[in-house]
């Protein structure tokens, strides 16, 4: 499943997520997300942080985002000859 996300242009996105503690809203903690999405909408991150906004009391500071891409066309190619050793 995963490979074949990659192959629909999936990337895996990591997203550092900064927000305020209910009980010390001065204090800021970090939380680390990471999935695989679409870049540049990122529709799973946003699904994450619609859902950390309806029903988390953490109050959302900021979101840094980055994204890379584990499958490039020229490291997927087809085998041209397999050859089996006793």
């Amino acid at each position: 499943m995963n490979l074949f996300r990659q192959l629909q242009d999936y990337r895996l996105t990591t997203a550092e997520i900064l927000y305020h503690l209910p009980d010390h809203p001065n204090v800021l903690q970090s939380f680390i997300w990471q999935e695989l999405d679409i870049a540049p909408r990122y529709p799973m991150l946003r699904k994450f942080l619609d859902f950390w906004h309806r029903d988390i009391e953490g109050r959302l500071h900021s979101v840094r985002v980055g994204s890379a891409t584990l499958i490039s066309p020229g490291e997927l190619r087809h085998v041209g000859h397999l050859y089996q050793l006793n």
